[in-house]
């Protein structure tokens, strides 16, 4: 009977752990977006002031209207020409220019259409011969370091475990990458849980 009851309570955090973190980082990130934006939202045009309760999720959706007025103010002649001229003072500021440079410089290249950046999973190994690791491809390796080297290299991302914003950057030869066939979204995952969840290939396409 214990172990029925045991069984019983496992079954019962797997079933309902996932759901209750999952709600818990969602709304832990609405409350925050609301403490972050709400307080800056002018009083005539905040609902909070006039209605009896605060409005969840307020602040994301300022935050969303925001990004998306920026983009389409960004995107006419005016816009276009603020931007530079902003970019020219920012580029003369010792310090923050390097920082605000490398920040855009990583996002262009994260969200351009055509970017292969952590678009494939791969195993390498490392840090010795005969261990194997999961990493993820951001590129193949140009400029001063393609020019020293001579050969085809690719710049590889080697996430740790079990926060996969922190790693190793590796540039190695491509003939030593072995491809996987896996979704990086599975990857990340099987990292993040060490090794716990397994990896599975992706089913292939009938079509």
């Amino acid at each position: 009977m214990f172990a029925k009851i045991k069984n019983y309570f496992l079954t019962g955090i797997l079933v309902t752990a996932p759901v209750v973190i999952t709600f818990w980082i969602v709304f832990s990130l609405v409350k925050l977006f609301d403490q972050l934006i709400t307080p800056i939202i002018p009083p005539y045009i905040n609902p909070n002031f006039y209605l009896p309760r605060d409005v969840p999720g307020l602040g994301l959706i300022v935050l969303f209207a925001f990004l998306v007025f920026i983009g389409f103010i960004t995107a006419n002649f005016f816009g276009s020409y603020v931007l530079k001229k902003t970019e020219l003072v920012i580029q003369k500021i010792p310090l923050i220019k390097v920082f605000y440079k490398t920040i855009k410089q990583i996002l262009e290249t994260l969200l351009k259409n055509n970017s292969n950046a952590f678009r494939e999973a791969v195993l390498l190994e490392y840090p010795r011969k005969g261990v194997w690791v999961i990493g993820f491809t951001t590129g193949e390796v140009k400029g001063a370091v393609k020019n020293k080297i001579k050969i085809s290299m690719i710049n590889v991302f080697v996430p740790t475990t079990p926060n996969p914003t922190s790693g190793f950057l590796l540039m190695v030869p491509k003939s030593q990458i072995k491809y996987l066939n896996v979704k990086v979204d599975d990857a990340i995952k099987t990292i993040v849980s060490a090794g716990i969840i397994q990896l599975d290939a992706k089913p292939k396409d009938n079509s």
